[in-house]
């Protein structure tokens, strides 16, 4: 059998903006801004360079609806550098670009193949041997087992399965197309290019199926290095390996400070615990989640400074690498029993049971306030991010945090 190379690359979310992101450097704020377009052209330049055979997407190109052609044509532009190379791509829709969501078009190159939203599809390259197969989302909402009706291998050929799928289930991804790894096997396919996971894994290894993750992370949930997998197939056997791709990357951070530390000390220590980062930021920017934690005598006072804190952070960052920036600052510093005493003191104020009762009564009127927006979001976009109304139980443990410092302070 012929030996080839592909790369299996999935969830580019091409349009989808980097959220949660507070950058004071407008020029840094753009470059992240940028990453996601910026990975698809390293991985066209990847592509381009090893002379692989063929590019496979495993759904999410885009990340919802155009508000223009503008993205559109951008991806057209890259993977028609392919096409001039004899390099086809093959691509399918996923549930953030399913055809009733993506509705503007613009001609595709010669060469690239997008499977077919009605049914299964079968592409042959007949002079490599090989066979993909594979179903797009008519619409973004998947509940069928799509993999079941993927038509049987053909004989002769090392054949691919390309689905963008949740599986049996991958919290916190919504489930679509679910389906099982024996259903995939049913197939009697040799590889399974999956997509809509956004970290990577090696679901199986025979057949072997992968999740490639996303190419670019976009938040601080999405940390770690990002890319996609290049594929080499010999006498019918694959093997694989990780190509980082990613032009920006998400981080998190601990710190956990010693009850003795000095606080003039604390700069040093988070120096310390960031200094890892810093051959890393040789090649790209890091923006990084800072978690301060353990049990210190400074600890509301720190809280109740936590806009300077942020300032020496991220200048801590940049004593280590040009390149780090802090992503956010969280205090999660517990007081000793002595300055938690100072900060009520004869006041003898509950903050803790102040706070409480406002978050008791206001939860209901967040949670509904939430689902009213989330219901008017276009094409269910809520469904696959981090609660809207995530942010308000932390809001309520800062104003917390501040007043213990006050009345510390008075007392």
């Amino acid at each position: 059998m012929t030996s080839f190379r592909f790369i299996h690359a999935a969830d580019l979310h091409l349009g989808s903006p980097l959220s949660g992101l507070m950058l004071k450097d407008r020029q840094m704020a753009e470059r992240f801004a940028a990453a996601g377009r910026d990975a698809f052209s390293a991985l066209v330049e990847y592509a381009l360079a090893a002379r692989v055979d063929f590019l496979v997407i495993a759904g999410d190109v885009y990340d919802g609806a155009w508000k223009d052609n503008h993205i559109g044509l951008f991806f057209n532009r890259e993977i028609a550098r392919l096409s001039r190379a004899d390099i086809p791509v093959y691509f399918l829709r996923g549930n953030h670009d399913a055809e009733s969501i993506v509705t503007r078009t613009i001609a595709m190159p010669e060469g690239v193949h997008e499977f077919s939203t009605r049914k299964p599809q079968s592409f042959v390259i007949e002079h490599l041997k090989v066979a993909l197969h594979g179903q797009g989302f008519a619409e973004r909402v998947a509940a069928d087992n799509l993999a079941l009706s993927y038509p049987p291998a053909v004989p002769g050929h090392f054949n691919i399965g390309v689905l963008h799928t949740s599986l049996s289930g991958r919290p916190p991804h919504a489930v679509y197309a679910p389906c099982s790894v024996a259903d995939l096997a049913s197939r009697g396919y040799d590889y399974w290019a999956l997509g809509h996971v956004h970290a990577f894994e090696a679901v199986s290894a025979d057949p072997l199926t992968l999740y490639p993750g996303n190419l670019q992370g976009r938040n601080i949930r999405e940390t770690g290095s990002k890319g996609a997998v290049l594929v080499s197939v010999e006498d019918g056997r694959p093997r694989y390996e990780r190509i980082m791709l990613d032009c920006a990357r998400f981080e998190t951070v601990e710190v956990m400070l010693e009850e003795s530390l000095p606080e003039s000390a604390i700069p040093g220590a988070i120096e310390v615990a960031l200094s890892p980062f810093a051959e890393a930021a040789d090649e790209r920017p890091h923006a990084l989640r800072v978690t301060l934690s353990g049990r210190h005598a400074s600890a509301e006072r720190i809280k109740a400074e936590r806009s300077q804190w942020r300032d020496d952070v991220q200048a801590a960052c940049h004593r280590i690498h040009a390149d780090l920036w802090l992503e956010k600052l969280v205090i999660a510093l517990e007081a000793t029993g002595t300055e938690r005493a100072a900060a009520t003191g004869d006041l003898a104020v509950d903050i803790d049971a102040l706070v409480g009762s406002i978050a008791a009564g206001e939860d209901a009127g967040i949670d509904e306030l939430v689902s009213e927006i989330s219901r008017k979001l276009p094409g269910g976009v809520a469904a696959d991010e981090e609660p809207l109304g995530a942010n308000a139980a932390e809001l309520l443990a800062e104003a917390r945090d501040i007043l213990r410092a006050r009345l510390a302070g008075e007392g």
